[in-house]
């Protein structure tokens, strides 16, 4: 193990800032589509959408959105770099695993049945 496990945290009070924006956006957004209640629905649904928009803008300018840009960024870039298999290959590893579950089944089966003769027929001679 390493002993030298760095836990980051939001740093500047600027980004604490837009966090707690963002924190304050999205419970807004609900308490707004709530007290709208007596209002169309379609000014409610606006109201709660504008709100949530501007909570995810305000969460993707603070550092912590950034990093999350960032790593969707890296996840999306080494999703590229996989060697997905052929059809054929696919095809075949799929007949290849319902085989082996067949193959189980049928041992887990007879497994069953020969303890289930063996304990209620010979040990116990319960007879059906």
């Amino acid at each position: 193990m390493s002993a030298n496990t760095q836990v980051e945290t939001v740093s500047t009070a600027a980004d604490k800032a837009k966090l707690a924006g963002a924190a304050v956006l999205l419970v807004g957004a609900v308490v707004a589509f709530y007290l709208l209640g007596k209002q169309d629905l379609w000014m409610r649904a606006l109201a709660l959408i504008a709100l949530l928009a501007a909570a995810i803008a305000l969460f993707f300018t603070s550092e912590s959105g950034k990093q999350l840009i960032a790593f969707g960024r890296d996840a999306i870039r080494e999703t590229k770099k996989v060697v997905w298999p052929t059809r054929k290959e696919a095809v075949q590893m799929t007949g290849y695993v319902f085989a082996f579950v067949f193959v189980m089944a049928l041992f887990l089966w007879l497994t069953d049945k020969t303890l289930e003769w063996v304990l209620y027929d010979l040990v116990l001679g319960w007879k059906r």
